[in-house]
């Protein structure tokens, strides 16, 4: 016969149970299916953060006619699948958290990387359908932000050690996301694949993001020392990058590697590199920013001279220039100068 005791015991179980947090899945987990949006993978946001001003103007103005409407995401994650991997053990402050931007279509963790990602305490997630042939802006990006979201709502997460990462064609568009969402990402592991900054491909955010991704992002070039192209565009990349004022930039080498997923030895050197605090100079950055904003001011005043001098066409032309170089730093000023272009003269 159960005593009375045992019994009060065993119908409280449940209770606790269901009281408590629901215990998190660790390990592999693959077709994972996620529900929650994010404020930062709307449209307007992708828009606003990743397109130049010029650009978004002329987006959001082709919106307002018929047939052209924006969704408010641009995605629906019921139809979205993503792999992730969760180490079995949780840092005391949280786990790190790697977004990775495949150039392929499956949803896969490299096999060879899983201890790598226990010892650093990393969590590791990527989408499908997210390869070379998406769409940049309507799936890569969005897959990606959605990715963080879900995971930093599901397991406890260091909000100083989340990081996007890619490999390949991957990597181009996670430093485009590194660029555009440096409050969300506060580094990057680059693995062979870059592009300059600046440039109409790869515009610059808003002033006020902009100067955070130069004050508080680590950038980790990892490529094979055997990849010569990829190597020298990471040599054209990192050269726009202090070109730009962006200093907290790190090179690490693949030995015997080509253009392929790198080994664990090179993966847990570039995760340590990227786990190192940023140690801000404000002074470096003062400078070299003045330098940036004083050019930026001499070619609005050259735009703004040709077109008192009733050169409209020369304006426009010098103007779009400015747009594509510094992108987000030159508005609203750039806006400001388009609206009186575009005015009847």
């Amino acid at each position: 016969m159960i005593s009375r005791y045992v019994l009060l015991v065993i119908l409280l179980i449940p209770l606790a149970a269901a009281a408590g947090d629901a215990p998190v899945a660790t390990g592999l987990q693959r077709d994972v299916v996620f529900t929650d949006y994010s404020p930062l993978s709307r449209s307007a946001e992708l828009i606003r953060r990743l397109l130049s001003p010029l650009n978004a103007l002329r987006v959001n103005q082709m919106s307002t006619q018929p047939g052209h409407a924006i969704r408010e995401q641009p995605l629906d994650l019921a139809h979205e699948k993503f792999v992730v991997y969760v180490p079995a053990a949780a840092p005391p402050h949280g786990y790190a958290l790697l977004v990775f931007v495949p150039p392929w279509e499956e949803a896969t963790v490299p096999p060879t990387w899983l201890s790598t990602l226990d010892r650093h305490g990393m969590i590791y997630v990527s989408a499908a359908n997210s390869g070379n042939d998406a769409d940049v802006l309507d799936r890569r990006v969005p897959l990606a932000l959605l990715a963080a979201q879900n995971i930093i709502k599901r397991y406890p997460i260091d909000p100083q050690r989340i990081y996007i990462g890619g490999f390949s064609g991957g990597s181009r568009v996670a430093e485009r996301i590194a660029l555009g969402y440096p409050d969300l990402f506060h580094g990057a592991l680059l693995m062979a694949g870059s592009d300059p900054i600046g440039k109409a491909q790869l515009t610059l955010p808003p002033s006020a993001l902009f100067q955070q991704f130069q004050d508080t992002t680590r950038l980790v070039y990892l490529t094979g020392q055997q990849d010569d192209a990829h190597l020298d565009m990471d040599r054209q990349s990192q050269q726009s990058m202090r070109d730009w004022c962006v200093f907290h930039v790190a090179t690490v080498g693949a030995p015997w590697s080509g253009h392929e997923v790198v080994t664990p030895a090179p993966l847990n050197h570039a995760l340590d590199v990227l786990d190192k605090p940023v140690q801000p100079d404000p002074a470096m950055p003062a400078d070299c920013r003045a330098h940036i904003d004083q050019a930026l001011t001499a070619q609005l005043q050259q735009a703004e001279s040709l077109l008192a001098s009733g050169k409209p066409d020369a304006a426009h032309t010098l103007l779009n220039k400015i747009d594509a170089r510094y992108g987000g730093l030159a508005a609203p000023r750039s806006l400001d100068l388009a609206k009186k272009i575009d005015a009847p003269h």
